[in-house]
């Protein structure tokens, strides 16, 4: 599982925002943390990784195809070692960045500002 992580991570390219960036309400921060689809039995980081994040939304890194309107819910590790942060959210486009990778742009159907300020903790602007 370990090895599958890393060979995961090392298969992402570049993050490359695809939705303009002028119809944001809300600052994206990039950040790159293990996730796994709920109620798998993956571990953190096998399968989808988040990329970056704002109050509305992510796009996030998946080996698995997401369809639009797919209802999704995924748990985040924080590097705190606390319990994962929840996210459940709506697919709102899907575009494959290579022959094993998906990036997926998620909106979220409710965040709380709590659960925002334990992601934004780890965002590479905040380091």
């Amino acid at each position: 599982m370990l090895e599958d992580r890393q060979n995961f991570q090392e298969e992402l390219p570049p993050l490359k925002l695809i939705v303009d960036s002028e119809r944001r309400i809300f600052d994206r921060f990039d950040v790159r943390l293990p996730a796994k689809f709920k109620d798998t039995r993956e571990d953190f980081g096998t399968r989808v990784y988040i990329r970056n994040a704002s109050a509305e939304g992510a796009q996030i890194a998946s080996r698995d195809h997401l369809y639009v309107n797919d209802n999704i819910t995924l748990e985040v590790k924080l590097p705190d070692g606390s319990e994962p942060l929840p996210i459940k959210g709506k697919v709102v486009w899907a575009k494959r960045d290579n022959p094993n990778i998906w990036d997926i742009g998620l909106r979220f159907h409710n965040i709380s500002l709590l659960q925002m300020s334990r992601l934004y903790k780890y965002t590479t602007e905040s380091k």
